[in-house]
């Protein structure tokens, strides 16, 4: 245990001895037996001095004041932080001050800082904490402040944030003297406090914050784009792009240099789609076609001729594009079976997560799921995984005769064993939890390199897949990418519910794939 916690404060007063005498006994906070009652305390008692954490999990700690008349001159109380990047985070998100100073790496890099920094009012806030829970504590007002700033905090810096009472004032006012020192012993804020002090003592259960997990949202979708730079763009053809979502999409994708995009559709419509979205098509190849199931046909033939290399569904419906393109004799079907993978960004998950299949194949049997893990592993590895971990899904993580996809995970693990599925770690079955989940691995005894850290979730057929997926989406905010492998070229499926961001994402995953196959060929 380091000497300075993420989070501790203190409270001391001159006037008080360890002998002296009081209607109540001195309060023993948990630092005094260690943090929450494990390990060494951080900060080893003074006497007279109270000591405690001030953020406790426990829901029976108490917050509690000192009145203006138990409080003299000299009366003292601290408080020690360090400063992290997500306190500058939640300071930004909370004051709306994105100053590039505080927030932005590679700006920050070249101002007079050479680096990050914390925003000037975050050590205010600190001090603001002491002055409302320590000294003199709850019901305490503010009436004044004033600070000067002589040096920054920079990530990682440890700041102790300490406040001595300098005068008492006539109508329970206070003046308290403010220094903030970093770890060095340097003085980085100083300043003067004036507050009324409360007459009347409040103790008060000590509110249990909420959990905060930051999260930018499409952060994983940026980076996937971003590394498309140097790309060839692909040869797409859009199929029925005849609203303003479809054809918006496939016209910025073409922007970010992601596709080169054909447009195969009734001219008349598509034309009328960039009319209403503000866009031009000029220079933009547009093949007419009378309706939608005509457009698939015709995108379907493209490919089979070379002349495009991926397909981007427009404004039709799922089954009629994947009609054309699994024709026994016009269609794009190879001895892979063809199936459907979601690219998520979960907020609450540190890497991006496929999940499969949700849309293609209903009940998959034995040899389908063979091909649906080995197309996903294909495209994680085209993302750059290059060992990526597969968890087969089923409703518990032992082997049970009744539970088939328990049977059909064992079995897919035996196939990866004897190269009959290349490229990945895979391991089943495994519920949800345990594949996402290390603590929930650990707490069931799973030892596995797949639990808790899969990049791919099989699951045991389209309804689990779907709706796994759904959730993700709809109760974890997660943004959606999909595509569809095991057919001559990747097929970009989107949603009418699809962000700009998650349609250029999936373009994105059909650019890396294709770019991925031609290393391997080459």
């Amino acid at each position: 245990m380091s000497e300075h916690d993420d989070n501790v404060s203190r409270a001391s007063s001159p006037e008080k001895g360890p002998n002296d005498s009081s209607d109540e006994p001195p309060r023993k906070g948990p630092m005094q037996e260690g943090l929450l009652g494990f390990g060494e305390p951080l900060v080893p008692p003074r006497e007279g001095q109270t000591v405690h954490d001030t953020a406790p999990s426990d829901s029976l700690q108490y917050i509690e004041n000192r009145t203006w008349d138990d409080i003299a001159v000299g009366d003292s109380a601290e408080l020690v932080r360090t400063l992290q990047a997500k306190d500058i985070q939640l300071f930004a998100v909370m004051s709306g001050d994105v100053n590039p100073a505080h927030v932005d790496e590679e700006f920050a890099s070249t101002d007079m800082f050479h680096g990050v920094i914390a925003h000037g009012m975050w050590g205010g806030a600190l001090i603001s904490a002491v002055l409302g829970t320590e000294l003199p504590g709850p019901g305490t007002i503010f009436l004044d402040q004033t600070l000067s700033f002589k040096a920054p905090v920079r990530l990682g810096d440890t700041l102790a944030v300490r406040l001595e009472v300098s005068e008492k004032l006539p109508k329970g006012r206070l003046l308290l003297a403010c220094r903030c020192t970093n770890q060095q012993g340097e003085t980085v804020i100083e300043g003067v406090a004036k507050v009324i002090a409360p007459r009347e003592r409040i103790r008060r259960p000590r509110v249990v914050l909420p959990e905060v997990h930051l999260h930018v949202q499409g952060a994983q979708y940026k980076r996937l784009i971003a590394a498309t730079e140097g790309l060839a763009a692909i040869a797409t053809a859009i199929v029925h792009p005849c609203d303003v979502l479809s054809l918006g999409g496939a016209l910025e994708a073409g922007r970010h240099g992601l596709i080169q995009p054909v447009l195969i559709g009734p001219k008349a419509r598509i034309l009328a789609a960039a009319a209403q979205a503000g866009e031009s098509l000029t220079g933009i190849e547009i093949i007419d076609a009378p309706h939608s199931h005509a457009a698939a046909a015709m995108a379907v033939a493209m490919v089979r001729s070379g002349k495009v290399n991926a397909l981007m569904k427009g404004a039709l419906h799922t089954d009629e594009l994947m009609e054309a393109v699994v024709n026994a004799e016009l269609g794009l079907r190879t001895e892979r079976r063809m199936s459907h993978v979601y690219a998520l960004d979960v907020p609450t998950y540190p890497k991006p997560l496929l999940v499969t299949d949700a849309a293609i194949n209903i009940y998959p049997d034995l040899a389908h799921k063979r091909d649906i893990v080995q197309n996903a592993i294909d495209m994680m590895q085209s993302l750059g995984v290059t060992c990526p971990k597969v968890a087969l899904l089923s409703a518990v993580e032992t082997i049970n005769p009744h539970i088939t996809s328990t049977l059909d995970a064992a079995a897919l693990c035996k196939m990866a064993d004897r190269g009959q599925i290349q490229g990945g770690m895979i391991d089943g079955p495994l519920a949800f939890d345990n594949a996402i989940s290390a603590k929930a691995a650990a707490e069931k005894g799973i030892h596995s390199q797949v639990a808790g850290d899969a990049d791919i979730l099989v699951a045991p057929d389209l309804e689990a897949a779907n709706m796994i997926a759904k959730q993700l989406i709809y109760l974890a905010g997660a943004d959606a990418a999909g595509i569809v492998l095991g057919a001559r070229v990747p097929i970009i499926l989107t949603s009418r519910a699809d962000s700009l961001l998650s349609r250029l994402a999936s373009c994105t995953l059909a650019q890396r794939y294709l770019n991925h196959q031609t290393e391997i060929r080459s």
